[in-house]
């Protein structure tokens, strides 16, 4: 079988900084038009925001720094558009001379699916699908029993994140499911906290090529609150959800991707006060890359080489250093990645990304 991969990343996802004006003024160079926009304003102490076009402009998660419920607003966003999107006159999304840096992924062009009939589908469930990125948006009504959701991938979903958007009971926190971790743990990214045994998250059940399960837990299922899901499956050369062990060496474990990263987030599993660490090649350009964000914090970036340095490598990431979040010995870390280039093109030719 010929290998077949993204040639052109930027299509699906791409990291993109601007500068803010506190005026309305759209941000364009995307490659894409966005589905799921996550927005931080990298020179301010402000939440990160959270938007999607399943949504809609006029609605945001203010996090995933914290666990609120889901905001009405007219201030952060105006559009999405074909080649961007057109952001308001907020300062965490557009303030006066700041760095803003926005993470966007392209799912399905802002188009709703009218219809979806696959089994485990609970009514009024609103979905897009785009099965060439591995990438859905869910939006769902919970029922507080145990059932499955359709994702509509065809491949089984590796990394998961499902969030609360209206149970005012403090059940809001933001759920992330990793593969390694099995179908009984979970991370939340408002928390540094270490992986949490929760049985009635997913019901001890792993995701398949067709649905996912959620239990009786308030984060994911509470009868009649609404949900958003983001659901990933990876494809080779495009995206990678896994995890890796540190080394404690300031040359660090090398993790194979089969691309150059253009967005790597990790977050350590295995213990307590450890941070959700976000580099992306917008913001770092050169290796070593230290520029960090963080998603439980709302502090602005920080370049700090002590605090943990990565390579992108034309095939994977290179952990640099000993800091305890990325690389203690034998400490367990999950990782999230999306590619700048693949290793390897669709015509089997090496996409010669430089280190």
């Amino acid at each position: 079988m010929a290998y077949t991969t993204i040639n052109d990343p930027e299509k699906y996802f791409k990291p993109l900084v601007y500068t803010g004006n506190l005026l309305q003024h759209p941000v364009e160079g995307l490659n894409h038009q966005s589905d799921w926009l996550w927005i931080k304003n990298m020179d301010t102490t402000n939440s990160h925001n959270v938007l999607d076009s399943i949504r809609g402009t006029d609605k945001t998660l203010e996090g995933p720094n914290n666990n609120n419920e889901e905001g009405d607003t007219t201030t952060r966003l105006d559009s999405f558009d074909s080649d961007g999107f057109t952001v308001e006159t907020d300062p965490s999304v557009n303030g006066n001379n700041n760095e803003i840096v926005a993470w966007s992924w392209n799912c399905n062009s802002g188009t709703n699916e009218s219809a979806v009939a696959e089994s485990g589908d609970n009514p009024g469930n609103t979905r897009q699908t785009n099965t060439t990125a591995g990438f859905s948006i869910i939006k769902y009504t919970g029922t507080g029993a145990n059932g499955t959701i359709a994702h509509g991938l065809g491949a089984v979903p590796t990394w998961m994140v499902i969030k609360n958007l209206s149970d005012n009971s403090g059940s809001r926190d933001w759920v992330s499911y990793h593969e390694p971790l099995g179908n009984a743990k979970a991370l939340f990214f408002n928390e540094s906290d270490p992986e949490y045994s929760l049985t009635d998250l997913f019901n001890s059940t792993t995701p398949t090529s067709s649905v996912f399960t959620v239990s009786t837990n308030n984060r994911v299922n509470k009868d009649g609150s609404t949900y958003i899901a983001y659901i990933f499956t990876p494809i080779q050369g495009y995206s990678k959800f896994g995890e890796y062990e540190g080394n404690n060496s300031a040359a660090g474990p090398f993790i194979y991707t089969g691309f150059k990263p253009a967005w790597l987030m990790t977050k350590r599993s295995d213990a307590s006060s450890t941070s959700w660490f976000i580099i992306d090649n917008g913001r770092s350009q050169t290796n070593p890359r230290d520029d960090l964000l963080f998603t439980h914090s709302s502090n602005a970036q920080t370049a700090d080489s002590s605090s943990g340095e990565v390579d992108f490598l034309s095939n994977g990431f290179r952990i640099r250093g000993t800091n305890s979040n990325f690389n203690s010995s034998g400490g367990r870390v999950m990782y999230m990645a999306f590619a700048e280039a693949p290793y390897v093109n669709s015509n089997g030719v090496p996409a010669n990304a430089a280190f």
